[in-house]
């Protein structure tokens, strides 16, 4: 069974939108659409619902048109009907893809014949144009192995919201000895995956990932984790979902085996496309290896682009000498270990690879933390000349570069202390003599015993010594007249 399942399978794959649509007509099916549309409908009709009576429908259909074929072939037409430019059409299927991809050759082929068959009795053929395709952007953590599937547009079947669109292939024994072979990124999870890519049918530019609204994947008998959204701590503000590739490797079959995918998505009026790619996943230490390799920009360049940014500008009334730079990373407030920016950011201010390449892994941004504005992976470089610097200047956090390319680092200095220790001042010398009277008034023959105040003592400290000598001189003494302050005017602080 198995055998003839995969003998319809190779037949329908060979049929032409006629016969795809007189298997479809006999089953009582839907016989309209493009010819990919028809050719999902064939094969899931084999691999669901193929009974004796469709199978030989099936082959009925497949001799019928090669026996047509050959019977041509066997007929030669004269040469004066040989038109020299008529084509000649190929149906091929690649195992890889869920459809029949058609080349144009051009061989001399009897034209009224090729053409003069009519299409529903709509008219003749039209000639093949070449339509635009729609491309995805690349990925920097995923690299392309083989494509699967060209992105696909989803086509409602009706006019509900909630649609389903099935898409039915098979991997080739290399690319299934590909993923056997691949190392584990974590437990479960193989290096090299089959992902499902989804973006907007938009042939203008290259795509990025975009999923429809009430999406879900079901690969064979089970449905496939899709990647929910983004918690909001604003108010009134939607999560955001983070669109990126859906793994779909843990619940395929490895081998020779047919695999299924059914994408249910909303339909609202958006269109959107799909495609099936066998992908590497990369780490952001491979990436990190691979700038280091790749992306270093010499310091001579980066000097030159120091000169160039302070080269006086004669329409510029103010003119400018220099430029600072900070060596701590505006992401991880660290100091910077592999100094990087983008190609196109006009600042000289750097930011730490390795901490903006894990940041990427994990929530895919790619814009510059300096500047606001898009730093993808290709267009990062490693500063040279500042990578210099961080060896050679390590006891500073910033550095400012001059004119004429040098630079020069820039140390903080050190805050004064809340509580600065002063030197002691010793009252009653020959210096301060006449400014401060002796507490018990014997300062005039000048050789009373000097009194000996540390100024770095606080306030509070102060005042209950004060207070407790004023009791000690009432108590020996009597009672002295009230003074306003405890020095006269005319004391000099040591500070």
């Amino acid at each position: 069974m198995a055998a003839e399942l995969v003998e319809a399978k190779n037949m329908v794959m060979s049929f032409r939108v006629s016969d795809l649509q007189m298997l479809l007509g006999f089953v009582g099916r839907s016989k309209s659409g493009l010819k990919h549309e028809l050719v999902t409908r064939a094969l899931q009709l084999v691999q669901f619902d193929c009974s004796p009576e469709v199978f030989k429908k099936i082959k009925e259909l497949y001799e019928t048109r090669y026996a047509k074929k050959s019977s041509e072939v066997a007929q030669p037409q004269p040469q004066q009907h040989r038109s020299p430019e008529a084509l000649s059409i190929h149906s091929s299927y690649d195992r890889g893809s869920t459809v029949a991809r058609t080349s144009i050759s051009t061989t001399n082929i009897d034209y009224p014949a090729l053409y003069g068959k009519y299409l529903n009795g709509l008219g003749r053929l039209p000639p093949k144009v070449a339509k635009p395709e729609v491309r995805l952007v690349k990925l920097p953590f995923y690299t392309t192995l083989d494509e699967l599937l060209k992105p696909t547009e989803l086509v409602p079947q009706n006019n509900e919201k909630l649609q389903e669109s099935p898409c039915i292939f098979a991997l080739t024994p290399r690319q299934v000895e590909l993923i056997r072979n691949s190392r584990e990124l974590q437990p479960g999870v193989k290096s090299v995956q089959v992902v499902l890519r989804i973006c907007y049918t938009d042939t203008s530019s290259p795509q990025e990932d975009q999923y429809p609204p009430n999406i879900a994947v079901k690969v064979n008998h089970s449905y496939c984790s899709v990647p929910g959204y983004y918690p909001s701590n604003k108010p009134g503000v939607e999560p955001k979902r983070p669109c990126r590739p859906i793994n779909l490797t843990h619940l395929m079959y490895l081998s020779a085996a047919t695999n299924r995918i059914t994408v249910t998505w909303g339909n609202y009026g958006k269109s959107y496309s799909v495609g099936l790619y066998l992908v590497r996943q990369m780490t952001s230490a491979e990436l990190l290896q691979r700038l280091k390799t790749i992306g270093i920009k010499h310091p001579e360049l980066c000097k030159a682009l120091v000169k160039e940014k302070l080269r006086l500008d004669p329409d510029s009334e103010i003119a400018t000498t220099g430029v600072r730079v900070s060596l701590i990373c505006p992401l991880v407030k660290m100091r910077l270990s592999v100094p990087c920016r983008a190609e196109t950011c006009a600042h000289l201010q750097c930011f730490d690879a390795v901490f903006y390449l894990q940041m990427n892994e994990k929530k895919p941004t790619w814009m510059c933390p300096v500047c606001d504005k898009p730093a993808p992976y290709d267009q990062l470089i490693i500063d040279g000349l500042l990578s210099k610097i961080l060896t050679e200047c390590e006891d500073a956090d910033e550095i400012e570069y001059l004119v004429d390319g040098s630079w020069c680092p820039i140390r903080a200095e050190k805050e004064r202390s809340c509580s600065p220790q002063c030197p002691i001042l010793v009252l009653g010398s020959s210096d301060v003599n006449g400014l401060l009277p002796t507490p018990n008034g014997n300062g005039e023959n000048g050789k009373a015993t000097a009194d000996v105040v540390d100024l770095t003592l606080d306030s509070s400290s102060s005042e209950e010594e004060e207070e407790e000598d004023e009791e000690e001189d009432d108590d020996d003494e009597g009672p002295q007249p009230k003074r306003r302050c405890s020095y006269e005017k005319g004391l000099v602080s040591a500070c």
